[in-house]
């Protein structure tokens, strides 16, 4: 089905909420993709696509033409050039996407012998999400947790600032540290040894001298405040990252970043 779009109608209204408003945009259950590599991930990693929005005055380039060509029964837009870049917030794009979400469910998560997982907790800014979601991706963990209060994992800032790698990871969204350690709970019965490794900058040891090659599931906390005490007293053990100069904390983003990559190291060493 094709339609057109040349004017702010009430399409293009309901397109533009899945940008700016979060509560509508998870009613909808669904999102705006932006770039290629984006949207080439979505496709690959077996994600639902609604609607295919495309220039509708442009030559588009072959991988655009490949792209509609293989959602033949989705919903294809036509749009003025000007519209579709108020949507993809930047000049000359050519194609988005609209996506459906994935359920908030853990069980999405595949927790095997060599698991590693990540929670952030109650993040305030939607670009640490996506930075977070990158780094997972990149070390090979096997998700990203958000708990409590936060930023949405599905805003265009955290999903663009992920460069495609929120379609390889599951990314999953729970109220708060006891639904995720219900989870945890079950997975050891299930007879997986799994740690839960919180961070803190008074933690009981170093990152690096700590077993991080079993199971584990590494807590970060938000930016301005740290971990919750519900989190804090459910860990097996909190760590801290070792640091010299005059900073006292790392961005938490880059916190997570050095303990996955730290996991990595590991393993790659084991």
């Amino acid at each position: 089905m094709a339609i057109r779009i040349s004017s702010r109608n009430a399409r293009f209204q309901q397109l533009e909420t899945l940008l700016t408003n979060r509560n509508k945009r998870h009613r909808a259950a669904e999102f705006i993709v932006q770039g290629v590599r984006p949207i080439t991930m979505a496709v690959e990693h077996g994600w639902e696509v609604r609607s295919l929005l495309y220039d509708a005055e442009r030559h588009l380039s072959q991988w655009a033409r490949g792209v509609l060509a293989a959602h033949p029964h989705v919903e294809h837009v036509k749009m003025a050039p000007d519209l579709l870049a108020e949507l993809a917030e930047k000049e000359d794009a050519e194609l988005l996407a609209v996506v459906a979400m994935r359920p908030d469910d853990l069980d999405r998560i595949e927790a095997g012998p060599d698991f590693l997982g990540v929670v952030f907790d109650r993040p305030t800014q939607p670009g640490n999400i996506g930075a977070v979601i990158r780094s997972a991706d990149a070390f090979g963990a096997d998700c990203v947790i958000t708990t409590g209060h936060a930023a949405d994992a599905y805003d265009p800032k955290s999903v663009r600032a992920t460069t495609g790698s929120f379609f390889a990871t599951p990314v999953v969204r729970a109220p708060s540290s006891a639904e995720v350690m219900e989870w945890v709970t079950a997975r050891r019965a299930a007879g997986l040894p799994l740690v839960v490794v919180a961070t803190d900058e008074q933690g009981d040891g170093d990152i690096s001298a700590y077993d991080l090659t079993q199971p584990v599931l590494l807590l970060v906390g938000s930016e301005t405040t740290g971990l919750t005490r519900a989190w804090l007293d459910a860990a097996d053990v909190t760590l801290s990252i070792p640091m010299t100069g005059s900073a006292s904390s790392l961005n938490a983003a880059n916190a997570a970043t050095v303990l996955l990559y730290e996991a990595r190291r590991q393993r790659l060493a084991k």
